[in-house]
C-alpha cells in the first residue's frame, strides 16, 4: 500500500476518482494525462464543457491529507512547476 494517491474530478461536483501512486513523478504524469484527456474530449465534442480538479494526497496515520513539500511548503502544483519545469495543465 502506497502512502500517496492522486484524486481527479473530471466534472465538478462529481465524486473523485482516486489512484494510489508510488512516486511524485508518477503522480505528475498521471495528473497531466488526466487533464490532457479532458481537453481532448472537450476539443473533440465528447463533452460540451467541463470543470475539472485534481491533486495529490499523502497518508498520515489513518487519514489522507493534501500533499505539500515539507522543505518549501509548496503545494503539489507549485512543486510540479518548479521541479518538472512545466506549466500545470489542470
Amino acid at each position: 500500500m502506497s502512502n500517496l494517491k492522486i484524486w481527479w474530478i473530471p466534472q465538478v461536483p462529481m465524486k473523485a476518482f482516486e489512484k494510489e501512486v508510488s512516486t511524485l513523478s508518477e503522480a505528475h504524469i498521471l495528473l497531466d494525462t488526466l487533464a490532457l484527456y479532458d481537453i481532448f474530449q472537450f476539443e473533440n465534442n465528447v463533452k460540451g464543457d467541463y470543470c475539472n480538479a485534481g491533486g495529490l494526497m499523502v497518508k498520515d496515520g489513518d487519514d489522507w491529507e493534501d500533499w505539500c513539500d515539507e522543505d518549501t511548503g509548496e503545494d503539489f502544483d507549485e512543486y510540479r512547476e518548479r521541479v518538472f519545469r512545466t506549466e500545470v495543465v489542470a
